[in-house]
């Protein structure tokens, strides 16, 4: 009996040992599972609810989709090879901005209709004006006159603050701010997806300048279809001549382009450009009668569909520096 009584103790004991060894280990597994579970669920709800975005057009709306990333869900209201200064809001758009947390536009009165639209709908949301801290460059006096004499007012300014990408590290960087102010825990990666597009821009300018530094400054002469590359031109050292004035639904006249046939013959200009979202009738009559060459379309004022060059912000940018180039040697 004792013999018995001593093999169930030590059975007795070594089950208890076993089973309390076997509890502790499944915490210690269990917790750790326990706590990554925990971690992750918040990131799991969070992707599934990212925060709504209005663009007012395609290019903006390149911009705030790479500062915000999954983060972000971005409806732009002109899309790609649209004209925003010829956009005429739809109720559906009134729609889409109700169920936006911020909207943004470039301002600089590039898109008067934005404003009437959100009052329209009773907005609510935060707006952020992307070009905020631009300094505007006035319109040349001659595409002023001609622009404003078909009642197209933009307050003497160029809205096209976009085309110079010293300006869009601004843009960037008040739209990392804006998000940040909408959805404060996703701020960090706003700040840290800003920082890293900062720095693409930042080369993508340094190319560009070893570009037209090739370039002879006296063949830096370009033809086209309307006028949207001061901020361009100004920080490049090129000179663009357009038909139009900065808004594409003004029609020169037939005396303003009579002068341009002659001032392209007079300087010998070859280089002549449209854009995506014009007609390209009017230059390319323009260009037989001067002699000059079309080359490929510009993007200005609005993005390409996704299988063109102009996709993006940085792949329209060196879409047209590459063709301003290209066309600029023939002169």
């Amino acid at each position: 009996m004792a013999r018995k009584h001593v093999s169930f103790s030590t059975n007795f004991s070594f089950t208890l040992t076993q089973g309390f060894y076997m509890q502790h280990l499944s915490r210690r597994l269990f917790a750790p599972l326990v706590l990554a579970t925990s971690c992750l669920t918040p990131s799991l709800s969070f992707a599934a609810d990212p925060l709504p975005v209005t663009a007012s057009f395609s290019i903006l709306g390149d911009l705030v989709r790479v500062v915000g990333g999954d983060r972000v869900n971005v409806t732009t209201l002109v899309g790609p090879n649209e004209d925003a200064h010829a956009f005429e809001p739809k109720p559906s758009d009134a729609k889409t901005l109700l169920q936006s947390k911020l909207l943004v536009i470039n301002g600089l009165e590039f898109e008067p209709w934005a404003k009437k639209l959100a009052a329209s709908a009773g907005y609510k949301g935060e707006s952020l004006v992307a070009s905020k801290g631009v300094k505007p460059l006035a319109m040349e006096e001659e595409a002023h006159d001609s622009h404003a004499a078909k009642g197209h007012h933009h307050d003497e300014v160029d809205p096209h603050a976009w085309q110079n990408p010293e300006n869009v590290i601004l843009y960037v960087r008040n739209i990392a701010a804006a998000l940040a102010k909408a959805d404060p825990a996703s701020a960090p990666t706003y700040q840290a997806n800003a920082g890293a597009y900062v720095k693409e821009l930042q080369t993508f300018d340094t190319w560009a300048k070893a570009e037209f530094a090739a370039i002879p400054a006296d063949k830096r002469k370009v033809i086209t279809s309307h006028d949207a590359f001061g901020y361009f031109a100004a920080k490049y050292q090129i000179k663009f001549l357009a038909p139009q004035g900065v808004s594409t639904d003004a029609e020169p006249s037939a005396k303003e382009v009579a002068e341009l046939i002659r001032q392209i013959q007079r300087e010998k200009i070859k280089a002549v450009f449209v854009e995506n979202m014009s007609n390209p009738k009017l230059l390319t009559q323009l260009s037989k009668d001067a002699g000059a060459t079309v080359g490929a379309s510009l993007y200005a004022d609005a993005l390409s569909s996704a299988d063109k060059p102009g996709a993006t912000y940085l792949k329209m940018m060196h879409h047209n520096v590459t063709q301003l180039v290209a066309g600029m040697k023939l002169n």
